[in-house]
């Protein structure tokens, strides 16, 4: 997945030996394109310089980013794009879905997830992320943000995370909670524990000494400690083993 759509949309031939994007062509493109994805809160402009380019200007209430549309149509060359008004419109409609998460987006939508917490994936912390169309992305506070604010934004998420329907399957003595459309949404589980371990003693699986085994975007598996232990060495996928007394307090990253 890159910021203009999913790998699995361009064809091998085309990531190998990508055809050149030549931002006259996009320009073409940004023209129409962006009359149509503009709205009362999304402010999308092309602001042409003299003898400097055109910058691609995407603001939202107190966020914002910009491109070079040459450097922009160089990076949607080397993400293998295909040269064509089909393909490029898709590709400036994703990259503009990739704008930053605004405050008053993240407290009305806003889910609480965990995610990892550093490049060495040895330990996860919750996120808020907001869901755009299939897709979920990152909130991440202003450094000014006043801290109550912060604090009601993941308070709501976390309440809000609590109401996703989740699909739970019971495999031998493991349980495993997945969401059907969007897997980063299956560690929603973890943010009301109680409720969680209730449903699990509702499936038949013992309770006592509970263990999870995390892989942020993938299924939650939740099953004893020798148990969760085996599952966790099993897999090639970087992972993190949570006693359940844990999970209460991880931090907010």
């Amino acid at each position: 997945m890159t910021a203009f759509g999913r790998h699995g949309s361009v064809g091998l031939v085309q990531r190998l030996r990508p055809t050149r994007i030549d931002a006259a062509d996009l320009l073409d493109v940004v023209e129409v394109v962006l009359p149509v994805v503009a709205g009362p809160r999304l402010r999308v402009e092309l602001l042409r310089r003299s003898g400097a380019g055109s910058v691609l200007l995407v603001e939202e209430d107190e966020r914002s980013m910009r491109a070079d549309l040459a450097e922009l149509a160089d990076d949607m060359t080397g993400a293998g794009i295909a040269p064509t008004p089909e393909a490029m419109t898709a590709a400036l409609r994703s990259w503009i879905a990739h704008r930053p998460v605004t405050d008053a987006a993240a407290a009305a939508d806003g889910i609480a997830v965990l995610d990892w917490a550093d490049a060495t994936r040895s330990a996860v912390g919750w996120r808020v992320v907001v869901r755009r169309g299939d897709l979920t992305h990152v909130w991440t506070p202003l450094a000014d943000a006043p801290a109550e604010q912060v604090d009601d934004i993941r308070s709501s998420a976390t309440a809000r995370a609590g109401d996703v329907q989740l699909t739970l399957h019971v495999e031998g003595p493991v349980a495993l909670w997945s969401h059907t459309s969007m897997p980063v949404l299956a560690t929603t589980a973890l943010a009301a524990p109680g409720r969680m371990l209730t449903r699990v003693a509702d499936a038949g699986l013992p309770v006592d000494d509970v263990h999870v085994v995390v892989t942020p975007q993938r299924p939650v598996a939740c099953a004893g400690r020798s148990v969760a232990a085996r599952l966790a060495g099993e897999t090639s996928e970087a992972n993190v083993t949570l006693p359940w007394a844990r999970l209460t307090t991880l931090p907010w990253l």
